[in-house]
């Protein structure tokens, strides 16, 4: 537990929602159930492993370093943190088990990341609103759609699995024309539409509550897209199962891509490699052109980057001169 608590020991004052410490990248030999997020004014610390008799004590412990490096860099400030033990047992029934260890959490709980603001919550569930790891990606969003923001009939969006739909209030405030939000919980969409409304985002941005599966003749109608990105689940039981549902997705891509149009990719399962993607690919939508693989935030460093995060960039061809 030394390298979390050092970790502690060191961090700056967060002010946007990040890692401060990644002990599931297998970095830190005895660290591995740990995590600890900053969801600003809140952290979150997620154990991985069913809590114990010493859990008690190494929760003090971690407490206490806590305080003590927040009394240093936010003296007077109140200190807020959130305990989650999500282990194997308890995530494949869906659940977890979260306490509230100090302080509070606002009711409405908004952070920031690169000038945007979500909607958090941290009480509740295995997700936060916000998934810390795909900044990277937001970033690649936000330039791709700025770089193309004056294009002759706009940048229209499609962004499949869209959750609360980060990618697309990023790719808004970015100069897309239009992102058509496809999700089929309708409590995320509605998280969504609040993500919008708090970054003054009125206009430029559908939502659809649905099944994409049974959706493509609307989902088609709408485009062609100049930017389609796939956030897919890797396993949501009755809904998406990547090694045998994501091939589907691929199949329909050169369909929803305009000429010179690009598709983000994205994978978070530990056990399937960036192959995975890229030989069905190959197969399944050959005329696409892989262009890059984004890099992982440096906090989410990984022994072995097969198993982290896997956002792949690829292309379709332009018209024929």
């Amino acid at each position: 537990m030394q390298a979390l608590l050092s970790a502690i020991a060191s961090m700056p004052l967060p002010t946007d929602a990040q890692r401060i410490f990644h002990g599931r990248g297998g970095r830190y030999p005895g660290c591995e159930q740990w995590t600890l997020d900053a969801y600003p004014p809140v952290f979150v610390l997620t154990s991985f492993l069913p809590a114990g008799d010493e859990t008690e004590g190494q929760l003090a412990t971690i407490g206490a370093a806590l305080a003590e490096r927040w009394e240093s860099i936010a003296p007077g400030q109140p200190l807020n943190w959130v305990f989650q033990c999500r282990n194997e047992a308890l995530r494949t029934q869906g659940r977890t088990e979260t306490r509230l260890m100090q302080g509070e959490v606002p009711d409405l709980h908004a952070v920031t990341e690169n000038g945007a603001r979500f909607k958090a919550h941290v009480l509740r569930g295995q997700n936060h609103g916000l998934f810390l790891d795909m900044a990277e990606g937001r970033r690649w969003v936000r330039q791709y759609t700025e770089a193309r923001r004056q294009d002759r009939y706009g940048l229209k969006v499609l962004n499949l699995f869209a959750y609360t739909c980060a990618f697309s209030v990023v790719a808004l405030q970015g100069g897309a024309k239009q992102v058509v939000n496809v999700d089929m919980s309708h409590g995320a969409m509605a998280i969504g539409q609040q993500n919008h409304q708090l970054n003054g985002i009125t206009t430029g941005a559908s939502f659809l509550a649905h099944d994409i599966f049974s959706s493509w003749g609307k989902i088609t109608r709408s485009g062609p897209y100049g930017l389609v990105i796939v956030d897919p689940p890797s396993y949501q039981k009755g809904s998406f199962v990547a090694t045998k549902d994501y091939a589907r997705l691929m199949r329909r891509l050169p369909d929803l891509l305009a000429p010179g149009g690009h598709a983000l990719l994205c994978l978070n399962a530990p056990e399937l490699g960036v192959d995975f993607l890229q030989n069905q690919m190959q197969e399944l939508a050959p005329e696409l052109q892989f262009v890059e693989r984004l890099a992982n935030p440096a906090a989410f460093a990984d022994v072995d980057e097969g198993r982290a995060l896997k956002v792949l960039v690829y292309q379709a061809p332009e018209l024929a001169a």
